[in-house]
C-alpha cells in the first residue's frame, strides 16, 4: 500500500458515498440502486454456501458456522431489497432475460470495471468457491464486507427525511449491521489461521486493490456520461409476494 493509498481511499469512498446518496434519495434512480443491490446479495448465497460446505470438509467447524449464518444473512438481504422494490410497486428485470441477451451478445466472460480491477490477475476459474484461495476469499471480501457497512449507513441517513421511507430505511440499517458483523468474521478468520502481521498486509493489498476498483469504475462511468443499466421495471400489476421469492432465487441460482 502506498502512502497515498488512504488519501485516495477517502477521495474515492467519499464520492461514492455522495452518489449512492443522491442515488436513493432521487425516486428515478433508487428503484435501480435497489435492484442492484437484490442482485447482488442474492447472488452471493450460492458462492457462500459452497464455501460452508467446503469448509465442513475441510473440518473447520468455527468457519463452517461463520458462513452459513453469512449466506442466510445475504439471503435475507435479497428479500429485504425485493421488498423495499415492491412498496415502491417496482422489480427486479427479468434476469434470466437479461443472462440470455448477454449471452447473445458475447458477454458472459465480462466483467464490470470494477470486479475487473478489483480481481485483477485473477479469472473467474480462480474465483470459484471449490478452489478460491482462503486468504484471496477472507481479504477481498472482508474489504467489501466493511466498506458496504458504511455506504449502507450512508444511504439510510440519506433517506432519514425522505417521506414513507421509514421501512425501506430500517431494512437498509439493519443490512449496515450484518455487514459489520460479516467483515469482523472474515478478519478474525484470518488472524486464526495466518496471524496479525499477515492479515495486516492482506487486508493493506486488498484496501489498494479496492482504491485501484473505484477509480476504474469512476472513469466508466464518466466514458458513459453517468449512465448506469437499467436494472428494475414496473411491478406487476398482480404480482403474488412468492413470486419475489422466486425472483430472489433466480437471482441466486
Amino acid at each position: 500500500m502506498t502512502p497515498f493509498t488512504p488519501i485516495l481511499h477517502l477521495v474515492g469512498s467519499g464520492a461514492m458515498a455522495y452518489l449512492m446518496a443522491s442515488q436513493i434519495r432521487d425516486p428515478k434512480t433508487r428503484p435501480n440502486v435497489l435492484a442492484g443491490f437484490q442482485m447482488a446479495e442474492s447472488g452471493a448465497v450460492p458462492m457462500l454456501t459452497k464455501l460452508r460446505d467446503r469448509a465442513e470438509a475441510e473440518g473447520d467447524s468455527w468457519l463452517t458456522e461463520k458462513l452459513a449464518i453469512h449466506a442466510n444473512d445475504e439471503r435475507r438481504h435479497g428479500q429485504i431489497f425485493a421488498n423495499a422494490l415492491k412498496q415502491i410497486n417496482k422489480e427486479v428485470i427479468d434476469v434470466k432475460a437479461m443472462r440470455e441477451k448477454a449471452e447473445q451478445e458475447g458477454n458472459t466472460e465480462r466483467r464490470g470495471p470494477f470486479m475487473e480491477a478489483y480481481y485483477k490477475g485473477y479469472s473467474r476459474a480462480d474465483l470459484n468457491p471449490e478452489c478460491i484461495e482462503w486468504p484471496v476469499f477472507f481479504a477481498s471480501t472482508h474489504i467489501l464486507e466493511a466498506d458496504a457497512c458504511r455506504d449502507f449507513h450512508h444511504m439510510a441517513q440519506a433517506l432519514r427525511d425522505v417521506p414513507a421511507m421509514d421501512s425501506i430505511r430500517a431494512g437498509i440499517e439493519s443490512v449496515a449491521r450484518d455487514e459489520d458483523r460479516h467483515a469482523a468474521y472474515l478478519k478474525e478468520a484470518m488472524v486464526r489461521r495466518y496471524g496479525y502481521a499477515a492479515t495486516t498486509a492482506m487486508i493493506d493489498e486488498w484496501r489498494s486493490r479496492k482504491v485501484d476498483a473505484l477509480m476504474a469504475m469512476v472513469g466508466s462511468l464518466i466514458q458513459k456520461g453517468g449512465e448506469m443499466s437499467t436494472l428494475a421495471q414496473d411491478r406487476s400489476p398482480n404480482q403474488a409476494d412468492d413470486q419475489i421469492k422466486d425472483q430472489v432465487q433466480e437471482l441466486a441460482a
